[in-house]
Parts: C-alpha cells; sequence; structure tokens
C-alpha cells in the first residue's frame, strides 16, 4: 500500500497560527520533510511532536525528493514542513510535489499562514488579480527583464525581500516602474513588531535612506492604470497615417474589413472614422 505526500503550513510568525489539523498530520505522519531540523524541532517541541524528521531543502532538492518518494511507494506517509510558511511556494518543496505527483504518490495539502496572502490582505490595494513574483532574480540580465515585465504589470504584485537587499529592489523598482506608484511594505507580520508601511515607491526609498531595514519584508505593489496603457497605445498609433496603420495588418493577409475594426480599436475610435479617413482624399 503506498503511503502519501502532506503539504502542511506552519506558522510564519505567531504559533498560535498552527492548525489542529497539521498538529495531528505531523503526529501520525512516519517522517517529516523540514527545511531546517534545527528549526524545526522547536516548533516540534512546543506542540509536543515527536515524529522523527529529515532534512530536505534548496541543496538536496532533487536527489532527495527521490529518496522521499520511493518511501512512499513502500507505504511511508511523509508530511513536508517548511522553515516558516506553506511548503511549495517560492519553496524547494515544489520539487517534491512534483516528483511524488508524476510517481502517482497521492498528495494533499493543508492550508494555513502565507506571507504572501497575509501581506496582500493587509495592503490596502487591489486583491482581485495579483501576480506572485516572490524574490527577483539575482542575475543581473534576467533581473532587469523582470522588472521590465512588471513595468507594464496591470496586476497587483507581491515581492518577497531581505532587509540588507531592500533599498537596491525598491530603488530598482521606482526606476522600472516610476515614484507615484503606490506601495506598501509588509514586515515582521504576525509577529510582535508587526508593521505596515503605505505609500508610494518615491516615498519608500526616502524612507530607508533615513532607517535601517529590519526584518523580512514581503512588497506589495500596485498595478499600472489600464487606462494610461490604452492611451499610451493610442498616442503610439497616432504617429502613423491610416493607411500605415491599415497595412500593418493587411500585410499579414488579414481582410480590409476585419483590418479596419483592429485599426478603431488600437485608436480608440470607431470604424466610421477610419473609413472616413481613408477615404477623405478620394473623389
Amino acid at each position: 500500500m503506498a503511503g502519501k505526500l502532506i503539504v502542511c503550513a506552519t506558522p510564519i510568525g505567531n504559533l498560535e497560527d498552527m492548525t489542529v489539523r497539521v498538529v495531528r498530520a505531523l503526529k501520525e505522519a512516519d517522517l517529516i520533510a523540514a527545511e531546517d531540523t534545527r528549526n524545526s524541532i522547536r516548533l516540534l517541541n512546543h506542540f509536543d511532536i515527536h515524529t522523527p524528521m529529515t532534512s530536505y531543502h534548496e541543496n538536496n532538492r532533487y536527489e532527495k525528493a527521490r529518496e522521499l518518494v520511493a518511501k512512499m511507494q513502500q507505504g511511508t506517509t511523509v508530511a513536508l514542513i517548511t522553515d516558516a510558511g506553506t511548503p511549495a511556494i517560492s519553496d524547494p518543496g515544489e520539487e517534491l510535489v512534483r516528483q511524488a505527483a508524476e510517481a502517482g504518490i497521492e498528495v494533499t495539502s493543508l492550508p494555513g499562514a502565507a506571507a504572501c496572502i497575509t501581506a496582500l490582505t493587509l495592503s490596502a490595494l487591489s486583491t482581485r488579480r495579483f501576480a506572485f513574483e516572490a524574490f527577483l532574480p539575482m542575475d543581473k540580465k534576467e533581473r532587469r527583464e523582470r522588472l521590465a515585465e512588471l513595468a507594464g504589470e496591470t496586476r497587483t504584485i507581491v515581492l518577497y525581500e531581505a532587509p540588507h537587499r531592500l533599498r537596491r529592489t525598491l530603488e530598482e523598482l521606482r526606476q522600472s516602474l516610476g515614484g507615484e506608484r503606490k506601495i506598501s511594505l509588509c514586515r515582521e507580520l504576525t509577529k510582535k513588531h508587526e508593521e505596515v508601511i503605505r505609500t508610494t515607491l518615491d516615498g519608500a526609498v526616502s524612507l530607508y535612506e533615513e532607517q535601517e531595514p529590519r526584518g523580512e519584508y514581503v512588497l506589495v505593489v500596485e498595478g499600472r492604470d489600464p487606462a494610461a496603457i490604452r492611451e499610451e497605445k493610442a498616442a503610439a498609433w497616432q504617429t502613423l497615417t491610416m493607411e500605415e496603420h491599415m497595412a500593418l495588418y493587411t500585410d499579414q493577409g488579414i481582410d480590409r474589413k476585419e483590418a479596419m475594426k483592429l485599426v478603431a480599436k488600437d485608436r480608440g475610435i470607431g470604424k466610421r472614422e477610419v473609413y472616413a479617413a481613408l477615404n477623405a482624399d478620394r473623389p
């Protein structure tokens, strides 16, 4: 009989956020795969959990995942935890989940704390649509490309950042997204010194010129206004004559009637106006 994998969310700061269901699952599992057993032992001791632990982290994620899958195929039930929050979210646990699923192992997830969702709900920014980016890439070229993509993102953006890199990241966001863009800086979530700073990117950069960043941060940044994007695109189309604009589509094999609809949409005008402009010089 095959075992299973249980993805267990643990507190991101306040131990009272541990769910009864997760405590029971950790006690009943055969083995706990923990990101750092030295950190997790304090959590387990607090809840009187004595299940054996094994280390599963970024540096052994592939090989150890194969070992754990083999154990589960032999009937072992493995509970996966991370240092804080929900495993597999910007976390090596995603590899273990992938391998287990591909091997046909039953995978279940027990919900609980997640820093990205906690910060989003505190941000006072739009929560209907959001883009979770976790940590920006460290590679300079990839980082520039990602920031360029985010400049046009209309959804609310959620990022993680460490205190020693916060100033650099805020400055890069300001340069790419504009200093007037709203941001909520959420730090030490659920802990004694929890703080949410709601300002602009200009304000955030100025603030941390004066004070030292402390604690782990979740940055929630306002998405770009879709209306501004439409206006910008419409302005760009105005640099083309109507015939040049039409040619962009007809040269692709699109019939003239459909091309007129597309041109009208691009320019934010009616199809009649496009027709009139195209036929203005005709007798």
